[in-house]
């Protein structure tokens, strides 16, 4: 069957309801829903998708552990943006409770029976249309919190918010490649060669860390962007959980490289919080913090906490590759699924 008749397949299949009252408006273009990833989470996953505006509820604005002066109170999504004035990369959205006591805004919403995280917005849907019949969406996915992996037998790298993601890149509507976001890089594949539930790429969020991988399994990820079978080092781990849908909770937009402008199509969901350029957690505690230890000096990814991710403005959403530009990294675009 071809990709446009599994296309109409898999979009007549979804209820009335889904297609005319829970999404936004029919603008969005039919290949954004039609081909969007499935997520797998793991049956041991603790740390589920959280509803992105929730996180503001929880946290302050902090620059160098300083809460900055007169941030607007309540800070929201249509606000968010307004931090950027107080030299905004340096702003890192600090949760107000400590973390090491785990209060429960931490946890998310596991998806329920319907794959919905009921009451949160735990997704975000960016259409780039390049113009010439090249479109790239990127399905960004947000957790309250990444506890990271085991390091010598020691939790390393756990952050307050979690940004991870795919992108597929569509050729005049169809999916020719897709990319899964982990932890610094990632890895690229064709779309045929995937996994799917219909015309839909299966994903698989890590435990924990919710690096995103197209198999599951173990994934030994201690050399960067070189991912082996078995453990390792430092080791994520995949399965099938619960099967969570990324669309069913979610705000969509469109993207203007050229303007660096997000136009969403609903025009009840909020835009300004795209344009923060600051940080969604707590700023990496130094060594002297009773909570932190940090295995090697100097070298943060073995601290057991670290800095909070950048939003999906950061997220190069004008790329010339399905990859992202990173420097010493290859955009390799594999043809057979593997490790």
């Amino acid at each position: 069957m071809s990709v446009a008749a599994v296309a109409k397949q898999q979009f007549f299949a979804y209820p009335l309801s889904y297609l005319l009252d829970e999404q936004p408006t029919s603008t969005v273009p039919d290949y954004v829903r039609v081909f969007a990833p499935l997520v797998w989470l793991h049956p041991e996953e603790r740390y589920f998708p959280s509803d992105i505006g929730c996180q503001l509820n929880h946290t302050r604005p902090e620059i160098n552990f300083t809460v900055v002066e007169g941030y607007p109170t309540p800070l929201t999504l249509d606000n968010l943006d307004s931090l950027n004035a107080n030299n905004g990369t340096a702003v890192y959205l600090t949760s107000k409770d400590d973390i090491t006591q785990a209060p429960a805004w931490l946890n998310g919403v596991k998806p329920d029976t319907s794959r919905k995280t009921d009451g949160a917005v735990s997704a975000t849907i960016i259409v780039n249309d390049h113009g010439n019949g090249q479109a790239d969406v990127f399905y960004l996915y947000f957790t309250a919190y990444n506890s990271g992996g085991t390091l010598l037998g020691q939790q390393v790298n756990g952050h307050v918010g979690d940004w991870e993601y795919n992108m597929i890149r569509f050729a005049n509507g169809t999916p020719i490649q897709v990319w899964y976001s982990q932890h610094g890089f990632g890895q690229a594949f064709t779309y045929d060669c995937l996994e799917k539930q219909g015309s839909r790429p299966i994903a698989y969020s890590s435990n924990g860390s919710h690096a995103v991988y197209a198999i599951s399994g173990t994934h030994d990820h201690t050399i960067p962007n070189i991912n082996l079978p078995g453990k390792g080092l430092l080791t994520d781990y995949t399965d099938q959980g619960t099967l969570w849908d990324p669309l069913l909770n979610a705000y969509f937009y469109s993207f203007d490289a050229s303007a660096n402008a997000f136009t969403a199509y609903d025009p009840a969901h909020p835009t300004a919080w795209l344009q923060y350029v600051g940080r969604w957690g707590d700023q990496q505690y130094p060594n002297d913090d009773p909570r932190q230890n940090e295995l090697l000096p100097g070298v943060d990814a073995t601290a057991r906490y670290t800095s909070g991710p950048t939003g999906p403005q950061d997220k190069q959403l004008n790329r010339t590759d399905v990859c992202p530009e990173a420097k010493g990294y290859i955009c390799n675009v594999r043809e057979e699924l593997g490790p």
